[in-house]
């Protein structure tokens, strides 16, 4: 079984989940995701969070393993998401007398979703819960990313049980702590995992970050994606920066193009911004790269310019399902340009300035307007928005 001492009497019992293609049948998982659990034994034994119900029968002979013979005496719930909840009502079984430790909004999920009302202990915000050598302290961090979440902190071990936060895709490949693996790949995915699933919640996340800068913590063992201790302080300042919606020099260029006139002003527009001293340039072409990985470059990076061309007098609709998945995160402090082409009737352009204004960004430069084919203004439009960003983003404008 992969199981791992992470500290003294407390174990890794998670899983490994590699054939779901889509997380929240949204998000691709071409390297799957892990599903994390711990148990910790002590005098009373307790157990943070359970797994997917798909890989319950895994799980529980992980936890079974362990105890061997002991009982169970606490789960604590730090998150009622069905990938983190889902065996709670199999383990209940397993181990009856189990006390589910939560807070009211847990319990009013657990009630929902597994029909659960009796062997309940709440907890409020700061509470402690005695578990012998331990004494473990509850911290409510409300959003991050759903109404219920809280945080487990072991002063012992100096271990923040962080729920979702800090949570990476990817599934664990052997290596369980953050030293133990090459975390390359996991530093892409927390862009990823922050962008897609907690992104809209930036200033819950920063009073949560807040609220927990005063525990002591040295390790952060997140509910997906290895367990953060060498590497830890990378991982608290991306999640800083990622929740205050700071970004890097660079820009993400995403177009729609049905017959290659509006590519070829996304070409134009990226050479220009590298003709202009910009290196971090991404270009998506809308109908092929998934949505995950535009928004996760649109964290990223400071600029984003955007292209469409009309269709049936409105946005591409590839474009306009990317527009709302942005709007829907409420990203900030972006600087913006947009370009739009048509054959008879234009839309786009003015679809485009309306997201703009609704987002409150800095646009750049007027947008560039292609009629039907590739002209030598348009070119130069193409060149002058690309400057024009260059120069914002580098301090010239």
């Amino acid at each position: 079984m992969n199981t791992k001492e992470i500290a003294k009497n407390i174990f890794y019992v998670g899983v490994n989940d590699r054939q779901k293609a889509l997380f929240e049948n949204l998000w691709p998982l071409p390297t799957g995701v892990s599903y994390n659990s711990y148990l910790i034994l002590d005098e009373k034994n307790v157990l943070i969070d359970t797994v997917d119900v798909c890989y319950s029968d895994m799980f529980l002979k992980k936890i079974e393993e362990i105890l061997a013979g002991r009982s169970l005496d606490y789960l604590i719930i730090n998150h009622m998401e069905p990938d983190h909840a889902g065996s709670i009502r199999l383990l209940r079984q397993l181990y009856p007398q189990v006390q589910i430790v939560g807070n009211a909004k847990t319990f009013d999920m657990l009630k929902g979703y597994h029909g659960i009302t009796d062997g309940l202990y709440e907890v409020k915000d700061s509470d402690t819960l005695d578990t012998g050598s331990r004494k473990l302290s509850f911290h409510t961090a409300p959003m991050v990313h759903w109404i219920e979440v809280m945080f487990t902190y072991d002063p012992k071990e100096k271990i923040l049980f962080s729920a979702d936060a800090f949570g990476t895709f990817g599934a664990l490949n052997g290596g369980i702590i953050d030293k133990d693996t090459n975390i390359n790949p996991y530093k892409e995915e927390i862009v990823r995992y922050y962008a897609n699933i907690v992104g809209k919640y930036g200033n819950f996340v920063q009073k949560t970050m807040q609220k927990v800068s005063a525990l002591d913590f040295k390790t952060v063992c997140s509910a997906h994606g290895p367990v953060w201790r060498q590497h830890l302080p990378e991982a608290v300042a991306l999640y800083n920066h990622l929740s205050r919606y700071e970004a890097e020099e660079g820009v993400t260029v995403i177009y729609g193009s049905m017959y290659g006139n509006t590519e070829q002003m996304a070409d134009i527009i990226a050479c220009s911004l590298s003709e202009n001293g910009i290196k971090n340039i991404v270009v998506h072409n809308v109908s092929k790269s998934h949505a995950s990985y535009m928004l996760a470059d649109i964290f990223k990076y400071k600029g984003l310019i955007i292209g469409s061309p009309t269709y049936c007098n409105q946005l591409y609709p590839e474009i306009e399902s990317l527009l709302s998945k942005i709007e829907i995160r409420e990203v900030r402090n972006r600087l913006f340009g947009y370009f739009g082409s048509y054959s008879w009737a234009g839309a786009a352009v003015k679809k485009l300035s309306s997201f703009a204004e609704k987002m409150n960004w800095e646009v750049v430069a007027p947008p560039v307007e292609l009629r039907q084919g590739l002209l030598s203004e348009s070119e130069e439009g193409c060149c002058a928005l690309g400057k024009a960003m260059a120069d914002s983003l580098t301090g010239k404008k």
